[in-house]
């Protein structure tokens, strides 16, 4: 039997902190880095963001959902900076 926590803390939190980071590399990266070399340094930049999310969430102390947070920390963390790695693409067809 195990006793309720009086009051937990939000874990939500957590999962936006690795959303923002990503969005900032993903600017930091696209800005900085060559074209040829953005995919790789993207998926650093995502590796990068996992061990965030499991350090974020295991600062939290809380056992219960933790899969569930640091999948949705990492899979929001790709989708930004996907998003954000397709905008720089798109700018790179534009002549300008």
């Amino acid at each position: 039997m195990t006793t309720p926590e009086l009051a937990p803390r939000r874990t939500f939190g957590g999962v936006i902190a690795v959303w923002v980071v990503a969005a900032l590399i993903g600017v930091a990266i696209g800005l900085f880095v060559t074209e040829e070399w953005r995919p790789a340094w993207l998926t650093v930049g995502l590796g990068g963001c996992l061990v965030l999310g499991f350090a974020i969430q295991l600062w939290f102390g809380r056992s219960q959902g933790f899969t569930e947070r640091v999948a949705a920390s990492v899979l929001g963390a790709l989708l930004v900076m996907g998003i954000i790695s397709l905008g720089f693409g798109l700018a790179s067809i534009v002549p300008g």
